[in-house]
């Protein structure tokens, strides 16, 4: 029996050894090359060509975003002559693309290096990329809750709509999601993480704070989409120009409604079913992972369409305005302007 003992802590000391090809314990490198469930079981290792595939991915996302939202930014700052309402929603949506965007290199890396310890770019690139994540979720309904007004209430837009009170939502809208974020980092710092890549020991509340800042802005989203919609429906004595215009503003608001959902639902939702069953299993972890790539897709098409789609609803959103409002009200005043 002592002989056996001897012989199996002589084999446990050679696997937790240091290898002298990389000066660290063999059993760190298992850890770190793919993610562990709940129960310390090691999910498989990634497939040949994933990697080339994601750096692929995210070079493009990089490319096509710092492209299309610097232009955007550029043209909103220094092309056009007055602030509107939207300009500074789009201002602000910009800005938050921009810095997830410049965020993303720095995000992956620590993903990929998937330390047991919260290092400190993990914290910082992954702070940066949540908080303007949400930022950017957050000017989506910002938008959509302008829009509804000009549309909806157009008698009580002048008292509810100006470009003091759309600065003044951003910068509510960025206290707001910077110190959510600061007290998601002090509770996941309490239960043992702050960081994704230490995904099987989140806290809890992490998680939640997640959810709620994706869930609550998709209820505002889709019922003002909705109302929206239906105040551009034509009219039965509409001419073909004004069905015309309508129908595009309408195709515009649906195409804001469907970019978002595609972007953000899948992750969110496999989110919920992670909190809901407590489960941590490679195929949670790896759908957890592909849903989050898809959605930084939306970085790029935010610009898209909210930036030059934005003609057709400023002219179709006047015609959809009841006479009685279009005497106390111009065109200016009315419209949502996304330029």
């Amino acid at each position: 029996m002592e002989g056996q003992e001897e012989g199996a802590g002589r084999v446990l000391l050679q696997t937790s050894a240091w290898t002298p090809a990389t000066r660290r314990p063999a059993v760190l490198l298992s850890w770190a090359s793919s993610p562990r469930t709940m129960d310390n079981r090691t999910c498989g290792q990634e497939k040949p060509g994933s990697a080339q595939v994601l750096y692929t991915y995210t070079g493009a996302l990089l490319v096509l975003g710092l492209l299309l939202n610097g232009w955007a930014l550029w043209v909103l700052c220094h092309r056009l002559q007055r602030w509107t309402e939207t300009r500074i929603y789009m201002a602000n949506l910009a800005v938050a693309d921009l810095c997830l965007l410049c965020a993303l290199p720095f995000f992956l890396h620590s993903l990929k290096r998937k330390s047991p310890t919260d290092t400190l770019l993990c914290q910082l690139s992954q702070g940066v990329y949540l908080v303007n994540r949400y930022m950017s979720i957050s000017l989506v309904m910002a938008i959509a809750l302008d829009r509804y007004v000009a549309v909806r209430h157009p008698l009580r837009a002048r008292a509810l709509r100006s470009p003091r009170r759309a600065v003044a939502v951003c910068a509510a809208l960025w206290a707001l999601v910077v110190s959510s974020l600061v007290l998601r980092w002090f509770l996941g710092r309490q239960e043992g993480g702050f960081c994704f890549s230490n995904s099987s020991r989140q806290s809890s509340y992490t998680t939640i704070f997640s959810l709620l800042g994706f869930y609550l802005p998709l209820a505002v989203l889709v019922f003002c989409s909705l109302q929206v919609v239906a105040a551009l429906a034509p009219k039965p004595a509409a001419d073909t120009g004004q069905v015309e215009s309508t129908q595009k503003a309408a195709r515009m608001v649906w195409a804001n409604l469907v970019v978002f959902v595609v972007c953000f639902l899948p992750f969110h939702v496999v989110l919920t079913v992670q909190v809901a069953t407590g489960l941590h299993s490679c195929a949670l972890h790896l759908a957890l992972d592909v849903t989050s790539k898809l959605s930084n897709a939306n970085c790029c098409l935010d610009a898209v369409c909210y930036y030059y789609m934005a003609k057709e609803f400023q002219e179709a959103s006047a015609l959809a305005v009841p006479p009685s409002a279009k005497a106390h009200k111009s065109q200016e005043s009315l419209c949502v302007t996304l330029a």
